[in-house]
């Protein structure tokens, strides 16, 4: 019944919103064709910013530059127990949601889902978001300039969700 129901809610809503539309003598059709091209034209936009985020991440990862890094930060991160091999999802999920995907997955495959660091991982990669993308596609795409205190506020709630994600983990699976 439930599968049913869920099928039915996108269909149902869409036809809502063109009854509604009819109803109020609004030219549905034009309104949704000029709605498409809005969308491609927004979408064709937001191209470069996307491309040049993804060859950014992907150099990043494959220079070594990642590991290195990791390698440097692991006698801080003894001192707070805070797994190495967890810092490279932690350091690209603000980033890339593609890229922290791609980390979560690598550390599921090797470690097993059901081990801390696949647990950790799960949930960090749910606890967090991607604030680089969002303020780079989203905020390049309406052409705002002006974005530090979005980014500091960001950047601080993956902070939060990464070390909520930490504690969490060490309480419940510890």
């Amino acid at each position: 019944m439930l599968v049913h129901v869920s099928n039915m809610i996108i269909p149902l809503l869409i036809l809502s919103v063109l009854l509604y539309g009819t109803y109020k003598k609004v030219p549905t059709y034009e309104a949704f064709v000029e709605g498409g091209k809005e969308g491609v034209s927004m979408a064709v936009s937001l191209l470069p910013f996307l491309l040049g985020m993804l060859v950014s991440i992907t150099i990043f990862r494959a220079s070594g530059a990642l590991d290195a890094f990791v390698h440097l930060l692991e006698p801080i991160l003894s001192i707070f127990h805070i797994p190495p091999d967890i810092v490279p999802l932690a350091l690209t999920r603000p980033i890339s949601g593609t890229a922290s995907l791609g980390v979560a997955t690598d550390i599921i495959q090797n470690e097993g889902p059901d081990s801390f660091l696949g647990k950790l991982a799960s949930t960090m990669q749910g606890s967090t978001d991607t604030t680089l993308y969002v303020l780079t596609v989203y905020f390049g795409a309406v052409q705002i300039k002006k974005m530090g205190d979005a980014l500091k506020v960001g950047l601080l709630a993956d902070l939060i969700g990464i070390t909520a994600s930490l504690i969490v983990c060490y309480l419940l699976f510890g």
